[in-house]
């Protein structure tokens, strides 16, 4: 499908939406998502909600065998009107990864702008370094390269019962696809239809009781009736401690509300 309207393009898989990304999308008209199928800081369209301009995806497994010219002559197809190209400083294409930014001049008349490393505190942004802060329950830097909250998506499942009665009440949510934080708790902001609580959250096995693996939020200073599959957005702000195991049921309440006291000092302080 031809788009007519189109001047300029910025080419990359844009796994995150990250600051780095956003110094090639504020010079393009569109972006093209080289989409690989392991993008999970933003999987799928999810990029879409983080960007303000129109997203063209393009599958890499049915372009990863193409030569590098071919699949320039492919984007030249599609945008007729195409005017310049944005790439980062780091970008490879087609087959073997022989496509360079001069393979790019070679065949397009165009202006083709090459956006350098982008740094935020002596770091290199990219999403494999953002992904490896995540895992390592590093929130706050994470935050920092991609200028936003991270946030998972999923919908509520039934839980286990045992919060609601014996510690404190939880919202269950089965996620798919996206990188998960570090096991552990933390403070967060959990999104509900078109509402935004307070909230603590906890992900990773539930050591001191089933020992299933859980992701849990619970509504500082909120209560609602929520139905099985209502989709549900967690956006992490810090990190608040390890997973760890606990002797008694006690022990493990006394501890929630010390973590949901650590959450509401947060929130009082920034309010």
């Amino acid at each position: 499908m031809l788009n007519n309207s189109v001047s300029s393009i910025a080419i990359g898989s844009f796994d995150g939406i990250h600051t780095a990304h956003r110094e090639l999308i504020s010079l393009s008209d569109e972006i093209v998502v080289i989409e690989r199928g392991y993008g999970r800081l933003t999987p799928g369209y999810k990029r879409c909600l983080y960007c303000d301009k129109p997203c063209a995806f393009y599958m890499f497994d049915k372009i990863k065998d193409l030569e590098a010219e071919d699949f320039v002559k492919i984007l030249l197809s599609a945008y007729p009107k195409l005017k310049k190209i944005v790439v980062g400083y780091d970008f490879r294409f087609g087959k073997s990864r022989s496509g360079t930014p001069d393979t790019i001049r070679s065949i397009f008349n165009g202006e083709v702008v090459v956006i350098d490393e982008v740094t935020v505190n002596g770091i290199s942004v990219h999403s494999r370094t953002i992904a490896q802060m995540l895992r390592e329950g590093d929130i706050k830097n994470a935050n920092l390269l991609l200028g936003r909250e991270y946030s998972i998506h999923g919908v509520h499942i039934s839980g286990q019962g045992l919060g609601s009665k014996e510690l404190v009440p939880t919202i269950n949510i089965s996620v798919e696809d996206y990188i998960l934080p570090k096991d552990g708790v933390y403070i967060t902001r959990t999104k509900i239809s078109d509402k935004t609580f307070k909230s603590v959250s906890f992900l990773g096995h539930r050591k001191s009781t089933d020992g299933s693996f859980a992701i849990e939020t619970h509504l500082i200073d909120c209560k609602i009736d929520i139905a099985d599959g209502e989709k549900i957005d967690i956006e992490f702000i810090d990190f608040i401690r390890e997973n760890i195991h606990f002797d008694s049921l006690d022990g493990l309440r006394e501890r929630i509300y010390k973590d949901i006291s650590e959450a509401e000092h947060y929130f009082d302080i920034i309010s």
